[in-house]
């Protein structure tokens, strides 16, 4: 009887707790379509709705990180749809065009092509903020030169300066504000934009926080060395600009060389896939041409 009895008020319990799971998560989705402009969540739009559901899920989460690391201000799953449409797409034509084969690798190209997207978009959003950085080393220079707090500096110079510089410095400033300390939040920073330049100033700000020092003459000699650097880049990208072009051609000279061979002899590519001896010599080609890229993409790549 006891048993029952546990099992009853244990049933019931359970019953309580998804009620109350339930209530409160009705209560989250109005609160948020709420605050989206919508009287009920239902009145969302379709991909809206989607598009959170994906967001909770692991593949959303991971997504979304890199689009806000990017600065990419498009939904996730919208992200994720193009880039299996691509995959479908680049799949049909190279199964169409040139043979089976071919279209099971194309499946791959949508992924390597939203990597290389945000890849790209982080990379240019890193290079907008290293160009800002002597602006933003002046502008903490006026506002400590003027006896405000680092602290302080940090959230003027977020509010005075466009994207992303603006953006990184107002993530610092809210950080701070809800009680973050002033390394950490740096650190923070740092990781979403890792370059030699974010860490010197960022380290600069760090030891002055800690130990003193004359941030002023500090933030100035900075700016003045990140000025000279940001010119000394430019020359070096514009002297390898040709070399970065030819890397780029080296894997569309491979796939044209395919298209040309199966357009002047339909059929010779899948005849070749069907055959050892041209299964390995495709190996051996795409092999050295990505070899090729990979060269010439470590020999003009620079640090400085």
């Amino acid at each position: 009887m006891t048993a029952l009895l546990c099992s009853v008020a244990a049933v019931l319990f359970g019953l309580l707790g998804l009620r109350s799971l339930s209530s409160v998560a009705t209560e989250r989705r109005r609160i948020a379509a709420a605050v989206a402009g919508y009287d009920q969540a239902e009145d969302q739009p379709l991909l809206d709705r989607l598009n959170r559901s994906f967001r909770r899920t692991r593949l959303g989460v991971a997504v979304e990180r890199e689009l806000v690391l990017a600065g990419i201000r498009q939904r996730a799953l919208s992200v994720v749809l193009v880039a299996s449409g691509v995959s479908l797409l680049a799949a049909y034509l190279l199964w169409t065009a040139l043979a089976p084969v071919f279209g099971i690798l194309g499946v791959s190209i949508g992924g390597f092509a939203l990597r290389a997207y945000i890849r790209r978009a982080k990379a240019r959003r890193l290079e907008a903020f290293i160009v800002q950085m002597p602006e933003v080393a002046r502008v903490l220079a006026n506002a400590t030169n003027a006896g405000l707090s680092i602290s302080t500096a940090i959230g003027i110079a977020g509010e005075e300066l466009a994207a992303p510089a603006g953006t990184e410095l107002r993530h610092v400033a809210d950080a701070l504000r809800f009680g973050t300390d002033l390394e950490t939040a740096l650190d923070d920073m740092g990781s979403r934009l890792p370059s030699r330049e974010v860490g010197v100033l960022l380290s600069t700000l760090v030891v002055c926080s800690r130990s003193g020092g004359s941030l002023v003459t500090s933030l100035r000699d900075i700016a003045d060395t990140l000025e000279a650097r940001k010119e000394t880049r430019r020359e070096i990208r514009t002297t390898l600009a040709q070399a970065l072009a030819t890397g780029y051609l080296v894997i569309l000279l491979g796939v044209g060389m395919l298209f040309m061979l199966n357009t002047i002899q339909p059929g010779s590519v899948e005849a070749m896939t069907g055959q050892i001896v041209g299964q390995i010599s495709l190996v051996i080609a795409g092999s050295l041409f990505v070899l090729g890229y990979y060269l010439i993409r470590k020999m003009t790549r620079f640090d400085i």
